[in-house]
């Protein structure tokens, strides 16, 4: 009874897990996982895990089975996938579903067979994989099945890809493993240089959020946080602003943007002119950053503009992919 399977589109990302069916987003989670040490028992997935992150016994550690977007515990991989498609299963009572999941642009086949797998024995009927720039160009709502021109620039939390897109595929592309836990890391070393306070990865993401921008962004914004005295040990309160921000992550933000300076490079000339006229999209958590439209533009020297939602484009063009499923299958061979 057909009727009954769903088909879901899952964005497999190093930082959150978002799963799109029935055109809405029906799950948005920490990749994270919780085990016990010992035994590798799976103690909380998700939100649950997260909230754990830093504050959990010794005996339990937090971890992200994914890195720089692909596979780095295959186990947990699998155990967090099948948490996840169980939720959504108790909430919409289906049979296996068929899933479209997104790997990263350049991956290996050993490493796409590894997230092929992880999926089927989480509990999918069908797996089909598909390149995350090619599936957020689609979320986005790019016209990538005309011989036009269309470039997408996901910028994600563990890897930032760039590509241009025509025909249904992709015609140039080029990734670096490197993406908002990046900027985190350059925050948290910031403030260990400058005010000899130690911080954690979940107040740095906060600070990123709350206050942080790629440019100056003619407002100075403020917050105050807690940390360890390097020197003392002691808890102490700073307060940090947003042009700290733009200093610290100058550098790993220039590194990612590299990737689509290398991608207008190996563009042909004809595809090339639709991209100044059309600009980058840019889509992916990264995109969110306070000015980063503004730091591409300037860097690469085309107009750069955020989709709507660019946290969920790749998501929601995992689910849009399953319903033109016929034509990618022939242009990707699915």
């Amino acid at each position: 009874m057909a009727v009954f399977v769903r088909k879901l589109g899952v964005d497999l990302g190093t930082v959150n897990v978002m799963i799109y069916a029935n055109n809405q987003i029906v799950l948005q989670e920490p990749a994270m996982v919780a085990l016990t040490i010992e035994d590798e028992r799976v103690v909380a997935v998700g939100q649950e895990a997260r909230d754990m992150y830093g504050r959990h016994p010794e005996h339990i550690e937090v971890i992200r089975p994914l890195r720089d977007g692909v596979i780095a515990d295959y186990e947990v991989t699998e155990a967090m996938l099948r948490y996840f498609l169980r939720k959504i299963a108790g909430r919409m009572r289906m049979r296996k579903p068929e899933v479209m999941i997104s790997v990263p642009y350049g991956v290996t086949s050993v490493e796409k067979r590894a997230v092929h797998e992880a999926t089927i024995r989480a509990g999918a009927r069908v797996a089909y994989l598909l390149p995350e720039p090619l599936l957020a160009a689609l979320g986005a709502g790019l016209p990538i099945s005309t011989p036009a021109g269309n470039m997408v620039f996901n910028l994600g939390g563990g890897i930032s890809e760039a590509a241009v897109l025509a025909m249904n595929g992709i015609v140039v592309a080029d990734s670096v493993r490197m993406g908002g836990m990046r900027l985190d890391d350059a925050i948290i070393n910031y403030i260990r240089r400058k005010y000899s306070l130690v911080i954690g990865e979940p107040t740095a993401e906060s600070i990123k959020i709350q206050i942080g921008a790629a440019v100056d962004i003619g407002e100075e914004l403020s917050m105050e946080i807690q940390g360890r005295d390097q020197v003392g040990g002691l808890p102490r309160t700073i307060t940090v602003t947003t042009s700290e921000v733009v200093e610290a992550i100058e550098e790993p933000l220039a590194t990612i943007v590299g990737a689509a300076k290398a991608v207008l490079e190996k563009t042909p000339p004809e595809l090339a002119s639709d991209i100044i006229d059309r600009g980058i999209v840019l889509t992916g958590g990264g995109a969110m950053l306070r000015g980063i439209d503004e730091f591409i533009t300037r860097a690469v020297g085309v107009p750069a503009y955020r989709t709507e939602d660019p946290m969920v484009a790749t998501a929601v063009g995992a689910g849009r992919a399953l319903d033109d499923l016929g034509l990618l299958r022939r242009m990707h061979g699915l």
